[in-house]
């Protein structure tokens, strides 16, 4: 294998074989490439783009550049879900211990926080003692005594998409849809899993703002998948507002816990975390109509029993037995909370929901290096939705902060992020299609 040779050829725009695919990507993991070779096969693929058998070529390569899990001795089906990420957005957290409470073995692994979306990681690391990072053995024997586990990528996982994609993101090589492709799916493949269900987001708080360009990123990744042999759907869900009502680590927690509660009901974060679970137990078999997958998931959800899985699940990797009942007195607090108030009475019309979140991130919620710490404590909560109608100077949304003056500058710029007029807007549904 000459790394050159294969870099020319895709270049010039010819398909590579899957020999060649698979060889490159064994020397980079390896080592035997340098990162320039790397960058310019990423560059080269930017450009260029790849064919769908390309596509499933390089996602099998970076499979098999590592472990590949079994979960024969489940006795479950094995599902788990992608979420392209957004503000707000902790579906993970509810939708995991749902599903497994109607019988899906869910080991699901995530990733901390990227730009202005939140990580799930980043999320539970906010729980005392809960081990991201557990053992295999720990990892294994929580998915099949509570039924999900939710973890980090350990090093044995697909290897060559991490250092694939710490040079993509330093060659401005990201916003590859084949190269996104590969990189979701070799690391759910090498989850082991029979089935995958993916929340494609877009608008102005997606890293795809266009909707054409998400269909197009979740159609590639449902072709790719299914061609390496994964049943997977997608849906396509709005991000132009925040998921959730909180954004920010402790706060999402906390969210969490209400709506496993039935304090959120009705809510855009219910709705999709319904959505998801339904299309999860359609995937797995184990029901036979979306509706009745909504029935299920929200009996597992209104019974309490996804409750007692969280719980049972935050035990079992190292966090409070205790947790569920006293969050309170576990959850890191801000020492500063800030009303966001409204400038002028009306109706909330949109909001820049890319900003919500870069303001947590100048919060200390996020990291604008990948070696920063987080302040689990900040954020942004009780952010009402849009549509809702305002009287100047009522709250929108509550500022968490470290320190009193960066509180009182966020909420300022928080409340210029949204457009307030005399008409509300027209309702727009969280899920807008469906691609299988």
């Amino acid at each position: 294998m000459i790394p050159q040779e294969i870099i020319r050829r895709k270049r010039d725009g010819i398909a590579l074989s899957t020999e060649d695919i698979r060889a490159f990507i064994e020397a980079m993991t390896a080592e035997r490439v340098s990162e320039g070779q790397v960058a310019a096969l990423a560059m080269a693929i930017y450009f260029q783009g790849m064919s769908r058998e390309e596509t499933i070529a390089l996602t099998l390569a970076m499979r098999d550049s590592g472990d590949v899990l079994s979960w024969q001795d489940i006795g479950r089906p094995i599902c788990d879900k992608h979420s392209t990420g957004g503000v707000g957005d902790n579906v993970s957290l509810m939708l995991a211990p749902i599903v497994a409470a109607c019988g899906l073995a869910v080991p699901m692994i995530s990733g901390r926080g990227l730009g202005h979306t939140g990580g799930t990681l980043d999320k539970l690391s906010a729980i005392p003692g809960y081990q991201i990072m557990p053992g295999e053995d720990l990892f294994r024997r929580t998915v099949r005594e509570v039924g999900c586990a939710i973890i980090g990528q350990t090093g044995d996982l697909a290897p060559a998409d991490k250092r694939l994609y710490a040079i993509r993101d330093v060659t401005a090589t990201v916003e590859s849809i084949p190269l996104i492709t590969a990189s979701i799916l070799s690391k759910k493949l090498a989850a082991g899993l029979e089935t995958l269900v993916l929340d494609v987001k877009f608008g102005n708080g997606a890293f795809m703002q266009r909707q054409a360009d998400a269909q197009d990123l979740a159609t590639s990744l449902v072709e790719v998948a299914k061609g390496a042999g994964l049943r997977t759907s997608a849906l396509l869900t709005d991000m132009n507002e925040p998921l959730a009502d909180a954004a920010g680590n402790a706060l999402e927690v906390q969210h969490c816990l209400d709506l496993l509660q039935g304090r959120k009901g009705g809510t855009r974060a219910e709705s999709a975390t319904l959505a998801l679970a339904a299309e999860m137990l359609l995937q797995s078999g184990l029901v036979d109509s979306i509706e009745t997958g909504r029935e299920r998931a929200r009996d597992a959800l209104l019974s309490g029993r996804a409750l007692e899985v969280f719980s049972r699940m935050v035990e079992a990797l190292g966090g409070p037995a205790d947790f569920v009942r006293n969050a309170a007195d576990y959850l890191p607090r801000a020492p500063y909370v800030t009303a966001v108030a409204a400038p002028q009475s009306g109706y909330l019309q949109s909001c820049d929901t890319r900003g919500l979140g870069l303001a947590v991130v100048e919060l200390g919620g996020g990291r604008r290096l990948a070696s920063d710490d987080i302040d689990p404590r900040v954020g942004l909560d009780r952010i009402l939705p849009l549509g809702t109608r305002v009287e100047n100077g009522q709250p929108i949304a509550f500022v968490h902060a470290a320190e009193r003056q960066a509180g009182e500058q966020v909420a300022k710029r928080v409340a210029a992020l949204y457009q307030i007029g005399d008409t509300a807007p027209a309702d727009r549904p969280v899920v807008l299609t469906r691609i299988a």
